[in-house]
């Protein structure tokens, strides 16, 4: 390993030679429990998202734009899906020139390894991978939250700070912070307390009414967390996870700092994130697309959104007919989409989707390849992907009979995959 050094140069050159020193291992392998069965098939992370993308690529756009080319992706949970997107959409980098994205499964490696235990054993397993990059800085990310964030800030300011370990974090109403990991920090944003998913979580000082919560972003010094890793490795009572181990063991020895998540263009606002983990959340920031200004910015040509570019054609709306016009209004909609004779409104079509004649689909998201047959109403629903809606089919209008068919979510979002249309 390199010594670790700060250097007193222009704020440009000192972060992309930071960048450059850093490798960021993505955690990919989570199972997505609470999106129900629309994690059946895949992991989290390669559920599709925005028309065109999955989740995972917001990440790894980040760490490509941020001048990060070194990135390990450690997958677990029904990966085949992702694995195929990442090698499909993400092999335009140049190993000859030591940039990749690599694909990091969990696999028996000896008689006492075997499935990642948790976050930080993900990255314990493979020790052996981080040695042979030999990087300065370990970059630990999540894969499934969508947002945009340059990361070479967050490098510097844990330069130039001296710490262990870097935490990135966002302001979060108390009332939703105890989904989180919630901190404490000091003038020089020093974190003095780290609570886990806390029952009562505590406010910040001067905003009682909100609390820091971790991002599961975490910069760290990578010797330093080799060490770490191998001494939480030895604890039989340890869950190997960094916000329940790893993080608090880091508190009292004061080489802990949080980094205040903003916004890419205006630093003083803090930016947009979103964890997509309910189907109401995942429902949401997709119609949240379709608004006149969204919070999330797809078309910033400044940090583009890195994907699969599928060979599909141009989107298609036919009939010009005064009761039965092809139209999508207040909606996003893909590649290969056909519109036939159909009425879309505040909804997003993604990438082969098709609505055939005299059917209306409002606030809803047909997933890639989706098909909604002639004379449906659809209605506040998220279609799967490859499912074929029946002529004359209605969703969203009455949830008693819907429940009986499908999945309901809390907030009165309907689910259908085909597994339910088979049934």
């Amino acid at each position: 390993m390199n010594a670790k050094t700060v250097i007193n140069e222009p704020d440009s050159r000192f972060v992309s030679r930071l960048t450059r020193e850093t490798l960021a291992l993505v955690m990919a392998g989570g199972r997505g429990s609470r999106l129900k069965q629309l994690t059946l098939p895949r992991a989290k992370p390669a559920v599709p998202f925005g028309g065109k993308f999955r989740i995972i690529d917001f990440t790894l756009s980040n760490c490509i734009n941020s001048g990060i080319r070194r990135v390990g992706v450690l997958t677990q949970y029904k990966s085949h899906s992702l694995i195929r997107h990442l090698q499909q959409g993400w092999g335009f980098l140049r190993g000859q020139f030591g940039e990749f994205v690599e694909l990091l499964p969990a696999e028996q490696r000896g008689d006492i390894y075997g499935w990642y235990a948790g976050t930080a054993d993900a990255v314990f397993q493979n020790l052996d991978f981080i040695r042979r990059c030999e990087p300065l800085y370990v970059l630990v990310l999540a894969g499934d939250h969508i947002y945009k964030m340059d990361y070479g800030p967050m490098l510097a300011q844990h330069a130039r700070t001296g710490a262990q370990v870097t935490v990135g974090c966002i302001e979060v109403p108390l009332d939703e912070a105890r989904g989180f990991g919630v901190m404490q920090v000091d003038a020089s944003n020093r974190v003095t307390e780290f609570q886990e998913k806390p029952d009562s979580p505590n406010g910040l000082p001067d905003k009682p009414d909100l609390a820091l919560a971790s991002m599961g972003i975490y910069v760290f010094d990578a010797r330093f967390l080799l060490e770490q890793l191998s001494r939480d490795a030895g604890i039989s009572e340890s869950s190997h996870d960094f916000g329940k181990d790893i993080i608090p063991s880091m508190i009292s020895n004061g080489g802990a700092y949080a980094y205040r998540f903003s916004d890419l263009y205006e630093p003083t606002r803090q930016g947009y994130w979103r964890d997509v983990g309910t189907i109401d959340a995942y429902w949401q920031a997709n119609i949240e697309l379709t608004y006149l200004v969204p919070d999330l910015n797809l078309y910033d040509a400044q940090w583009p959104i890195w994907t699969l570019q599928e060979q599909v054609p141009p989107a298609k709306f036919v009939f010009d007919e005064r009761e039965m016009a092809g139209m999508a209004i207040e909606s996003l909609v893909a590649g290969g989409c056909i519109v036939s004779g159909a009425e879309v409104r505040r909804s997003v079509l993604f990438v082969n989707a098709r609505v055939e004649r005299g059917s209306k689909v409002e606030d809803s998201l047909l997933l890639p390849g989706a098909r909604v047959g002639s004379n449906c109403q659809i209605r506040r629903a998220i279609i799967d992907e490859g499912c074929v809606i029946p002529d004359g089919t209605r969703i969203g209008f009455n949830s008693v009979k819907d429940k009986k068919n499908y999945h309901v979510s809390s907030g009165g979002v309907t689910l259908v995959t085909r597994e339910m249309l088979d049934s």
